[in-house]
């Protein structure tokens, strides 16, 4: 998916903007639990054409001394991975050394530019934004980001700049992708190396070795994917370098892209909340996900200590608990294969079709013997049941007041769909559609 990045100085703008782009679709703006310090990555979609947005902005704020060195470390690492650049800038305050700084950097980089001029909520201000002419980024589009004037024909721009193929197909698009993620330090690259058979990846102690998102074709044992290491993503307080920022939006890009995700956790810590926010993460973008606790051989166990952890992990990740969770010691090499065929047998339930007629013959007997409560007097009757042809296992339930069920019957839905055929691991996706 292409990707743009807002850039410019401190109070111009940016995060409102950037609120409006990725408001215009109710879909993941995330925020994931403060994973990218006090930066935002979301998407937005505009006539058809759907884009990451990464708010660069505020590194500065907090301070009247500015260094120049800072504002172009940010700008040239947002340039290097970003496919458009938005340079946003403000009419009243006019051009700012700043602001030439910025420009200068931009000009050199060959990558296409969007210049704005913010804050223009009135008509007297548009004469204002005239001066940014002279910074030579081509044409300026007035906007108030506050109440959203002009962004249309912004957009409008943006999406005849951004690169007309998907950047980020790969040579394999056919395979499966299985996507390594989890905080640092807790043994990804270490899976990489030991399922690869050799050192693919540089392993250190030191949390945060891994810096870019790495793919590698894995084609041993009868199995044949696309094998992906990213780096570990930690809370806001955590992440110290801009660096850092950028290596955990490829990962979570890395996550768009996976069809199965590989959660490593830490067996001496259990599930915290960081790896509560990463697996959030992978459902909100309706991922397969296998759990694997690394480091099993350092928990002083007795005969019932993985029943336990297990049980423990499913209390925490509930109400999508259904999922494999295999307990490694990567170090010594163990059940390193039983995470393979876990990640397998997901992704054969993740593409899964299931023909209508059979959905019908297992589902209607289900819901007759337990239907829908009445709502009002009005009784509700499900028709039929068919999958959907989306990614990930949906199914539209067509009834004849689909308003009238609740939550808890949807779920009770979900769960026969997962006892009678097998969805390990997938999340389930039921709409209720008028008949």
């Amino acid at each position: 998916m292409s990707l743009l990045a807002i850039v410019g100085r401190p109070n111009v703008g940016k995060s409102t903007l950037f609120n409006r782009l990725v408001g215009m679709r109710q879909a993941i703006v995330d925020e994931t639990a403060g994973v990218t310090r006090d930066r935002h990555y979301g998407r937005c979609e505009w006539c058809g054409t759907e884009f990451s947005v990464v708010d660069t902005g505020g590194y500065t704020s907090n301070s009247d001394d500015i260094f120049e060195e800072e504002i172009r470390k940010q700008v040239v690492l947002a340039i290097e991975e970003a496919h458009v650049v938005l340079f946003l800038v403000e009419a009243a305050t006019g051009i700012t050394d700043y602001d030439e700084e910025i420009a200068d950097i931009l000009r050199r980089s060959g990558k296409p530019v969007v210049l704005a001029v913010n804050k223009v909520d009135s008509g007297e201000k548009i004469y204002d934004a005239f001066q940014f002419y002279s910074l030579g980024l081509g044409e300026v589009f007035s906007i108030s980001a506050a109440n959203g004037g002009g962004t249309g024909e912004l957009l409008d721009e943006i999406v005849k700049q951004l690169p007309e193929e998907d950047p980020d197909t790969d040579e394999h698009p056919e395979l499966p992708h299985f996507t390594i993620v989890g905080k640092p330090n807790v043994g990804k690259s270490s899976l990489t190396n030991a399922l690869l058979g050799k050192e693919r990846n540089i392993v250190t102690p030191i949390a945060g070795t891994t810096r870019d998102s790495i793919a590698t074709l894995y084609n041993k044992f009868g199995h044949e994917f696309m094998l992906v290491d990213t780096a570990g993503m930690r809370k806001k307080t955590k992440v110290h370098e801009d660096l850092e920022f950028y290596s955990v939006m490829r990962s979570i890009r890395a996550i768009e892209h996976s069809d199965v995700c590989i959660l490593m956790v830490d067996a001496q810590t259990g599930i915290e909340s960081q790896d509560m926010a990463i697996f959030n993460l992978i459902q909100r973008n309706k991922k397969g996900c296998v759990v694997v606790v690394n480091k099993w051989d350092t928990v002083e166990k007795d005969s019932n200590t993985m029943k336990e952890y297990t049980q423990a992990i499913k209390d925490r990740l509930a109400p999508f608990n259904d999922l494999p969770i295999v307990f490694t010691s990567v170090i010594n090499k163990q059940r390193i294969m039983d995470v393979l065929n876990a990640a397998a047998h997901v992704y054969d339930n993740y593409s899964r079709k299931i023909k209508t007629s059979e959905l019908n013959e297992v589902m209607l007997p289900e819901i007759e013997n337990y239907p829908p409560p009445a709502w009002k007097g009005k009784y509700i009757k499900i028709k039929y049941v068919t999958q959907l042809p989306t990614r990930s296992p949906s199914f539209a339930f067509f009834c004849n007041l689909p308003q009238y069920i609740r939550e808890p019957y949807r779920r009770f839905l979900e769960n026969k769909l997962r006892s009678n055929f097998d969805f390990i691991g997938c999340p389930v996706q039921v709409f209720l559609r008028q008949k």
